[in-house]
């Protein structure tokens, strides 16, 4: 038997006391969190025996790495997934070569998931890859096949753990079938210990990424007695912040307080705005579910993929997207096409990704910019999403001298000229890429940027596009965002009555305003538009659906006077329903 107490002693006895981490400098840290900076993007990995369900049991159908929990499932049944878990057609090479086309630095693969089964070879426990069909370790193969194509291997690991006896709390449907009466919650975290010595020792990954510290049992001083404990044991490695008690929810970044960990981590969503000095990683699913659920066909497209993570690097951040593989050791079909597609734009365009840092703009009504400093100024990267159909593309409030602008793809000039708002591009009518074309501008010197409003068009219409609202949202929620449908960009996931958004913009001729908004639901809404103190209470209709977009006519708005105009559009609380807006548009009445 593995659990021999000898052998533990031997092994691990050492591995649980390492040397406290001692305090390390911004220019330490900096060089630690280097490579995942310039990384920019990841695969995560969600695998293990509840692959083999595949997200049904007994008729429920909505079950994936949570079935345990969800479908409710005793120890002694789940376990006999042990017997079954036999992934013939697992081929560690084609996963790496899969993630590396994409454009991915890194793999990201669960150790082990809350129900504690174990993807290698561990001395601690018997439940384990070794004990399948398969009998190989699953970590050990994918760890050789990353570095023979130079990705970096990371592990995500589970704090809890649904099958160790020690572990604390029950769930509260088992309470009779597995009492809690002589468990000792000290004696879990000294096997996760060995565990972790374990995978640090004999694979080296380069991020542990724990997950399941919400639990009561899990406080903030064993947090950071864990983060302390793994960089004893590895001082280079990342930690995320998972590990302790800090994280907001699913908007994932650290609250103010003495939390470890080295980055954020959003769950399902993007933060609306960057947070300059701050690490975080949206990490997020191709359909809905992070295991494999064979019934699960609401998946997300290439190019909504693609402007994701254009989106999440503009911010600074990191992607981790996930892939659920089957039982069989393959991944769905649906997502090998997706990570194809978003290969095919990351060959070419990778440069505007990799080592880049947040958007020096506050908002740019066409896409993303993202940049990196030279030691003679800065280059810019200019995600085009919106290609501008009279052929002028404006920089606004550029006030450097540019000296070369050009296609990332194929190089070729792009005229620029100086302008009152900052730098004009004359570019084809049609994009070179309709996902997102690439434009680079190199500038010289430090940035000097000005926030330029939007501003009333030729005819005194104002248009307010999604990628240009001010998100305010409610702490401890999920948090709306831009997302794309059909190549166009709208705010979506405004699930919280609470939350609530905003445009600034510049009238240079007032007057009375046709209000309208492009917007897509599934059941009708309340909301009001404010300027001031005017109140424009309007309804939207379901217009069949959250992909199905109308013009919605709202009322009129007056606006005595030039100048800057701030205009809210907040959801009536009692009669909200989510709603995705694309744009708010004021046409002046006739």
């Amino acid at each position: 038997m593995k659990k021999s107490l000898c052998l533990l002693t031997l092994l691990f006895g050492l591995a649980l006391h390492p040397a406290a981490v001692i305090g390390e400098t911004q220019k330490e840290r900096d060089a630690r969190m280097a490579w995942w900076r310039d990384a920019r993007f990841g695969m995560f990995i969600h695998w293990g025996l509840y692959a083999i369900p595949a997200g049904e049991w007994k008729g429920g159908t909505n079950h994936a790495e949570w079935i345990r929990h969800t479908a409710q499932i005793p120890l002694e049944e789940y376990d006999r997934f042990v017997h079954q878990f036999n992934p013939t057609r697992f081929d560690p090479d084609e996963w790496v070569r899969l993630a590396k086309y994409a454009g991915m630095k890194y793999i990201v693969i669960t150790s082990k998931h809350h129900d504690g089964f174990c993807l290698w070879d561990s001395k601690q426990t018997d439940y384990d890859v070794m004990s399948t069909p398969y009998g190989q370790d699953i970590l050990r193969e994918l760890t050789d096949a990353c570095n023979r194509h130079g990705l970096r291997m990371c592990f995500y690991h589970s704090i809890m753990d649904w099958h160790h006896p020690d572990y604390l709390p029950r769930r509260p449907w088992e309470a009779a079938s597995r009492p809690a009466q002589g468990a000792d919650f000290s004696r879990y975290i000294a096997y996760m210990k060995r565990q972790l010595a374990e995978l640090i020792q004999n694979y080296r990954p380069h991020v542990l990424w724990f997950d399941g510290e919400w639990e009561s049992t899990w406080t903030h001083d064993m947090g950071a007695d864990l983060y302390n404990y793994v960089r004893g044991l590895k001082p280079e490695i990342i930690i995320n912040n998972r590990v302790d008690k800090g994280r907001q929810g699913m908007q994932g970044l650290t609250r103010e307080g003495d939390y470890r960990g080295d980055f954020g981590t959003p769950e399902q969503e993007i933060p609306h705005q960057g947070l300059p000095g701050v690490d975080w990683e949206s990490c997020m699913t191709m359909n809905d579910h992070w295991g494999w659920n064979k019934n699960d066909h609401n998946w997300k497209s290439g190019p909504d993929l693609i402007r994701k993570l254009i989106d999440i690097a503009s911010k600074g951040g990191n992607f981790l997207l996930n892939v659920g593989p089957k039982p069989d050791g393959t991944f769905p079909q649906e997502a090998i096409e997706c990570l194809k597609e978003i290969g095919d734009w990351m060959q070419i365009n990778g440069q505007a990704i990799y080592g880049t840092t947040a958007n020096p703009f506050n908002r740019l009504a066409w896409g993303r910019c993202t940049k990196k400093v030279r030691p003679s100024g800065v280059t810019l990267y200019l995600h085009v999403f919106n290609w501008p159909a009279d052929g002028k593309l404006l920089v606004p409030g550029l006030h450097n001298n540019v000296t070369r602008a050009y296609f990332l793809a194929g190089g070729h000039t792009v005229e620029a000229s100086k302008v009152d708002d900052g730098w004009l591009l004359r570019v084809p009518r049609q994009p070179l890429d309709p996902v997102a074309t690439v434009i680079v501008l190199e500038v010289t010197g430090e940035l000097k940027i000005e926030d330029i409003p939007i501003r009333q068009q030729d005819g005194g219409t104002v248009v307010l596009p999604a990628t240009q609202a001010e998100i305010h949202d409610t702490p401890g929620g999920q948090a709306p965002q831009v997302e794309t449908k059909y190549g166009k960009p709208n705010i979506g996931y405004w699930l919280d009555a609470r939350d609530w958004v905003s445009w600034a913009f510049r009238i240079d001729r007032p007057g009375t305003f046709e209000v309208s908004t492009e917007m897509a639901s599934q059941n009708p809404s309340r909301f009001e538009l404010r300027i001031g103190s005017q109140v424009l209470t309007a309804s939207g209709p379901d217009t069949g659906g959250y992909d199905n977009f109308k013009t919605v006519s709202l009322g009129k708005l007056r606006i005595g006077e030039p100048g800057d105009v701030t205009l809210e559009f907040r959801p009536v609380e009692g009669a909200w329903n989510p709603i995705n807006v694309r744009s708010v548009i004021l046409r002046p009445a006739k």
